[in-house]
């Protein structure tokens, strides 16, 4: 019953979310942190010990507008995409796909391109309408 109250405090620095809880999300994964100012953002780095890196791209008003990873394997999609993983799990469903290669989800508000094969997974998310003035996509890797 206590897990259950303590739940909704524990909040993670997923794609919208905000940016002091990445701190959570470097607990959650044991990762080192680093962090990168650009003129229109910062990157919080995290690192794992078993070799993932993780992104987060996060906007001058503290908000996290793009995640970016790479790693042996995939990672936990739903701590990224936080409130996008549901719009993430429909676009993704294997009958909605044409053949194989890069997943490639292009929506209004969301875009995801993830790939990988064993031991070798990347991909980047990002919200189309949170991208702050004079930064690209291109940027978010």
């Amino acid at each position: 019953m206590l897990l259950i109250l303590t739940l909704p405090a524990i909040a993670f620095a997923a794609l919208g979310g905000d940016e002091s809880s990445i701190q959570a999300d470097q607990a959650q994964m044991r990762a080192s942190v680093r962090v990168t100012r650009a003129a229109a953002y910062a990157v919080h780095e995290l690192q794992t010990p078993a070799g993932h890196v993780v992104r987060e791209y996060v906007s001058p008003s503290g908000t996290v507008f793009g995640v970016a990873w790479q790693g042996p394997s995939k990672p936990d999609m739903r701590q990224l995409l936080g409130t996008h993983f549901n719009e993430y799990m429909q676009a993704a469903d294997p009958a909605q796909r044409h053949g194989h290669g890069p997943l490639v989800i292009q929506l209004p508000q969301l875009v995801i391109v993830s790939a990988g094969r064993m031991r070798a997974f990347s991909g980047k998310a990002y919200l189309p309408q949170m991208l702050p003035e004079g930064v690209r996509p291109e940027a978010i890797q």
